[in-house]
C-alpha cells in the first residue's frame, strides 16, 4: 500500500486544511491478561467468587494449538501539521501487509 509523504488534511488545532507530513509508527498494544491488569481487575472486584469469570476463568493452553498472528497488521500513521507542528494519529488503521511512504 503506497501512501504519500505529505497530505492535505484538516488540522484539529488550526481548524483549517494544511499540508501534513505523514510518518509511520509501530503499533503498541497492551495485553489485557498481564499481571498488572489482572491485579487491577481483582482490585475492582472482578475474577473473584464462584462462577465463570469470562477471560479470567480460562485455563492455561492445553491440548489445542494456538493459531499464529495475523499476516497483516493495521497501519499506525501520524500526521504532523506544517504550520503549528502539532501531530495527530490516524483514527482507525487499515490492514496492509506492507506500507510504503512515497
Amino acid at each position: 500500500m503506497k501512501i504519500p509523504k505529505t497530505m492535505k488534511r484538516l488540522c484539529k488545532k488550526c481548524k483549517t486544511h494544511t499540508t501534513q507530513k505523514v510518518t509511520q509508527n509501530k503499533k503498541k498494544t497492551a495485553s489485557s491478561l498481564r499481571v498488572g491488569s489482572k491485579y487491577r481487575a481483582r482490585k475492582r472486584g472482578l475474577a473473584r467468587g464462584v462462577g465463570g469469570y469470562g477471560k479470567y476463568s480460562k485455563p492455561a493452553i492445553g491440548k489445542w494449538k494456538r493459531t499464529g498472528a495475523k499476516s497483516s497488521k493495521k497501519t499506525d500513521l501520524r500526521y504532523m501539521c506544517s504550520t503549528c507542528k502539532k501531530s495527530s494519529a490516524q483514527s482507525s488503521g487499515i490492514r496492509a501487509k506492507r506500507v510504503e511512504l512515497v
